[in-house]
């Protein structure tokens, strides 16, 4: 079972997280930020994105507004 803790560790530590480590090295904190920058724009493009697709449906009153959502409420 420990083989499968110490696959799980390889797999992070040489694989997923590779990249950071040549932000580690970096002398600038604006250039060692980079990839969270990125995550938080692409995260607040998707809000604004689904935001607006919820301002649709709900100006276009397709949403049931019932009070119970289940007969047996």
């Amino acid at each position: 079972m420990s083989k499968f803790f110490y696959g799980i560790e390889d797999l992070f530590v040489n694989v997923l997280f590779a990249p950071y480590d040549f932000f580690r090295f970096l002398e600038s904190w604006w250039a060692s930020n980079t990839i969270n920058w990125i995550f938080f724009v692409v995260g607040f493009i998707a809000m604004i994105y689904w935001m607006g697709q919820l301002k649709i449906f709900n100006d276009n009153n397709e949403e049931d507004k019932t009070i119970s959502s289940h007969s047996y409420l």
